[in-house]
């Protein structure tokens, strides 16, 4: 299975996890995931950051489809 990219009305697909939580609800151990295409993973990264949400990027490992480091 192919991930989707997360970004608003685009179906392309996902090379990208963008790991994030919000520390004003969520405890430290708890991470959200996005997936992002090539087009949109800096959009994706920069509009959570812009929040100071911190946020880890990563380059989906397409052997098992989980995020490894670049």
């Amino acid at each position: 299975m192919t991930a989707e990219c997360s970004r608003a009305g685009c179906r392309d697909a996902a090379g990208w996890i963008v790991a994030w939580r919000n520390p004003r609800i969520h405890t430290d151990d708890r991470r959200k995931l996005w997936s992002a295409c090539d087009a949109h993973v800096d959009y994706l990264r920069d509009f959570l950051a812009a929040r100071d949400f911190p946020v880890e990027v990563s380059k989906i490992d397409v052997a098992d489809g989980v995020g490894a480091q670049p």
